[in-house]
């Protein structure tokens, strides 16, 4: 079987994404029932049949591929792509009833992050990328904003709390940008993508949070990397920016 492009899997992936996504409308602001994880983060059942759905999605088109998803783990392939799969990216959101929570389905090509989606279901906005393809929201061409100054800023953090623990760095950068927000998780990178905010910062993140962000951004023509300005998807910590904020967000970031 000839390996599929890029626009192949990112039609696949914004399928898989869009089902898994309803899905886990049927459960929002329904009082689903919580449970918490060995590492105490919660999980519901809309968190797991989102990601039953969408396997079954890609499975039906690429039963040779692997796929790591958050909540079932790895499933070995034998071809040379993977899917990394968040089927409900910001939990404690969506049991808060609030809207700000979306559904990751990322996709590497011999390593590399090369396709992402992100859908919000309770808002029924996706941004969806593949590499040299462009970013499109809701069908339309998406782009990072054109802010040169620091100063006019809008920075989104999903937790300022572990931020701030971490070091000086996060409130450094808050004090030298114009707004700062918790509309976090997968939501800031949204933001970041559309032009909507300059950058989203997170002092904890796992690869499933990262995969369909890292593409997205960088199609959209911003910058997608960990707090050492490292182009990667593997770091325990990641930032977005718009192109022109990069070098001095991570100058801040780096050294906080």
């Amino acid at each position: 079987m000839p390996e599929p492009s890029l626009r192949e899997l990112l039609e696949v992936a914004t399928e898989a994404a869009l089902a898994g996504g309803r899905r886990t409308l049927e459960y929002f602001n329904t009082g689903v029932a919580v449970e918490l994880k060995a590492d105490r983060t919660p999980v519901t059942r809309a968190d797991r049949e989102s990601e039953a759905i969408i396997r079954e999605v890609i499975g039906k088109r690429y039963p040779t591929h692997a796929i790591l998803g958050e909540e079932q783990g790895e499933t070995a392939g034998s071809a040379p792509v993977r899917w990394i799969v968040d089927p409900l990216d910001g939990t404690k959101s969506f049991v808060q009833g609030v809207p700000l929570y979306g559904t990751l389905v990322g996709v590497e090509v011999r390593g590399e992050p090369s396709v992402g989606v992100i859908y919000l279901p309770a808002l029924d906005e996706i941004v969806a990328a593949a590499s040299g393809e462009g970013c499109q929201w809701n069908g339309r061409p998406a782009r990072v904003s054109t802010v040169t100054d620091l100063a006019q800023a809008l920075v989104c953090c999903s937790d300022e709390r572990h931020a701030r623990e971490r070091s000086g760095a996060y409130l450094d950068l808050a004090g030298r940008t114009r707004l700062q927000r918790t509309w976090g998780d997968c939501y800031a990178y949204v933001l970041v993508a559309t032009g909507r905010a300059e950058v989203a910062v997170d002092p904890m993140m796992n690869l499933w949070d990262c995969a369909a962000l890292a593409p997205i951004i960088r199609e959209a023509g911003g910058h997608f990397t960990d707090w050492q300005g490292r182009d990667t998807i593997h770091a325990p910590e990641a930032v977005a920016t718009n192109a022109a904020l990069h070098a001095a967000v991570i100058d801040v970031l780096r050294t906080g």
